[in-house]
């Protein structure tokens, strides 16, 4: 297995390879560092016998540098140079090339500590990507393993992907299984009826993963409600080597994201990293190793 992880020599690519690192450590994964160069940029890469001594080149080599000394020891890495017209279009071309089960962003650098900015490269990848995307927050540094996997189920059926993706690499990689579903208590509708829906559907949900998994493998759930998403979510409590896993909105094209404004909210008030799965995604041989 193989990740994409889009790297630039700044505070928002060291999140990118901290995070990548973490979700690799369990599943022997592959990191590919991503440096997306304009088309105009020359490299050595590309060019072996040009001139290495060009300041272009220079910064090239020292993003090379200083991106693999980033990867803890053990985890096997390898740094590519690619020209495209977009950072995003870049990590895209390079996630289908290799194969990657998933395409690792940081936050923009204008947000807050530990919570997710949406910057223009995590926002095209969020709306056209068509494999998985993790996105760490701001100031993300912690490169152990993953320790908790939590699936954000909503109220509704649906989401089937993000679900057989969150069962899946809970098993694979022997962590616990939360099902959260959020509820808004200021949309329209009854407050009572929205919460016991979220509580049937959770249930649902959480029965049909205990069947799938090991016995004794532990699973739980919970529905957390406050008078929005973003309150529902900081009522909860969130381990350090936490990822949050969601669909993409029902409003996605057949395997490809498309954040919707559930997610996005919920996006916004994380402290811990979130993966967002594309609509009806699937791989070939396996589900992603997220």
């Amino acid at each position: 297995m193989r990740y994409v992880v889009g790297y630039t020599p700044t505070e928002s690519g060291a999140d990118a390879v901290a995070l990548a690192s973490a979700m690799a450590r369990a599943q022997g994964a592959h990191l590919d560092l991503v440096y997306v160069a304009d088309r105009h940029t020359p490299h050595v890469t590309m060019n072996p016998e040009g001139n290495r001594g060009s300041a272009a080149e220079q910064r090239v080599l020292a993003a090379e540098r200083e991106g693999l000394a980033l990867v803890p020891e053990g985890l096997e890495a390898h740094f590519h140079v690619r020209q495209a017209d977009s950072f995003a279009a870049g990590l895209i071309d390079a996630a289908q090339e290799y194969r990657a089960g998933l395409i690792v962003v940081g936050a923009a650098s204008d947000g807050l500590f530990k919570r997710h900015t949406v910057g223009t490269v995590a926002n095209s990848l969020l709306h056209a990507a068509p494999v998985p995307v993790a996105l760490a927050p701001r100031g993300y540094r912690r490169n152990e393993a993953i320790s908790r996997l939590t699936l954000a189920v909503g109220q509704r059926v649906g989401a089937e992907a993000a679900i057989d993706v969150a069962i899946e690499s809970a098993e694979r990689r022997g962590v616990p299984l939360r099902l959260v579903s959020l509820v808004e208590l200021d949309v329209e509708g009854e407050s009572g009826e929205n919460v016991n829906a979220a509580h049937i559907h959770a249930n649902t949900v959480l029965t049909a993963a205990a069947h799938r998994l090991p016995e004794g493998h532990h699973v739980s759930v919970e529905v957390a409600h406050g008078r929005t998403i973003e309150e529902a979510i900081e009522g909860l409590e969130w381990d350090e080597g936490e990822v949050m896993i969601v669909g993409s909105s029902r409003l996605a094209e057949k395997y490809k994201l498309f954040i919707g404004s559930t997610a996005n909210k919920v996006l916004r008030a994380l402290p811990v990293p979130m993966v967002v799965i594309p609509r009806d995604y699937q791989r070939v041989d396996s589900f992603p190793e997220v």
